[in-house]
């Protein structure tokens, strides 16, 4: 969480976060987070004086937190399939505790149609990162043997990019948490394997 948030703005980003997930920009409005938060939408405002700057704010730490975490992968794995996996995993026990199940800029970027333009361009954001970071991984595997790309790096990262995320989808539909790394498994055995 940023260190420039009081702890009652932290609480209501948390809040919000979990609102995203579930069900995206337009599913809940400044009334239903003062419920969930316990305080007036007046709070709220004083916070964030609008449902847009408040999602950006989310968004765009959100999107800190993930290429943090992906950036640590490297230093903590220095092998592109055990990153990979990592990267898978963290989201299979995710689904599986149901704590964060669905990327909050996935979701989001099923609303791009309507949601604020600030918004749209830290959803952006998060996925041209996630994908330049899956890029550079199969890139860096490919170099070493253990992935054998059909495309290029950037097209093959977009590929496992939407299996990842459909997966979520899949598993959320099915409401089976397991249906996430029956889908996921089978595409990075696939990047290993030779055509």
């Amino acid at each position: 969480m940023s260190p420039d948030l009081s702890p009652k703005a932290a609480e209501i980003v948390a809040h919000t976060r979990a609102l995203l997930a579930a069900g995206g920009y337009n599913s809940f409005s400044y009334a239903d987070l003062a419920e969930r938060v316990g305080i007036t939408k007046a709070s709220i405002h004083h916070h964030f004086p609008s449902k847009a700057a408040l999602v950006t704010c989310v968004t765009r730490l959100y999107r800190e937190e993930a290429a943090a975490a992906l950036g640590g992968l490297q230093a903590q794995f220095d092998d592109p399939l055990s990153e990979l996996n990592a990267y898978a995993d963290y989201w299979a026990g995710c689904i599986r505790s149901g704590e964060h199940p669905f990327c909050i800029c996935a979701m989001l970027a099923t609303e791009m149609p309507s949601i604020p333009a600030e918004v749209a361009v830290e959803v952006q954001a998060h996925f041209q990162a996630v994908s330049a970071w899956l890029s550079e991984v199969l890139q860096r595997g490919a170099a070493r043997g253990q992935f054998h790309l059909l495309n290029s790096p950037g097209i093959s990262a977009q590929s496992f990019m939407a299996v990842v995320h459909g997966a979520m989808l899949m598993a959320r539909a099915l409401g089976d948490p397991k249906a996430f790394a029956a889908i996921v498994q089978p595409a990075i055995l696939k990047l290993t394997q030779r055509p």
